[in-house]
């Protein structure tokens, strides 16, 4: 299910899935797509950053075309202890490559992989990034 923003609309509640897994989308050409995400992170409840959140960063083929400072996307991930994906969509191979790692990602915090936690995964990708 796809999102604009946040909050979601409370009238269809009952029939809502669980969410498993929030991945915000920024586009690092657009000072708005940050705006947006940055809003819609203070209607997220504080148990989803227990591994349950990641920061999907597109457009990154394209660095020279930046309107967002890569610094405010690497403090995004740092201060919600969030993992950070970053690609470049435009890319038949790597956005393949990116929706397989979201769809894992996904597997672990729904808990239909035995033995990984979302919260234990998130820690490892984190982790993973500082080397």
């Amino acid at each position: 299910h796809l999102a604009t923003s946040l909050p979601l609309p409370s009238e269809r509640d009952h029939l809502r899935p669980r969410i498993d897994l929030i991945a915000f989308m920024i586009d690092i050409k657009s000072k708005y797509s940050l705006k947006n995400v940055e809003a819609s992170l203070a209607h997220v409840d504080a148990s989803f950053f227990l591994g349950k959140v990641c920061f999907l960063v597109t457009g990154v083929g394209r660095v020279n075309c930046c309107s967002v400072e890569m610094d405010a996307i690497w403090k995004l991930g740092e201060v919600y202890c969030s993992p950070m994906l970053f690609c470049e969509l435009e890319l038949e191979g790597v956005r393949a490559a990116t929706a397989q790692r979201l769809l894992r990602m996904l597997q672990i915090c729904a808990g239909h992989v035995p033995g990984v936690s979302a919260l234990s995964f998130g820690s490892l990708m984190r982790n993973s990034a500082d080397y």
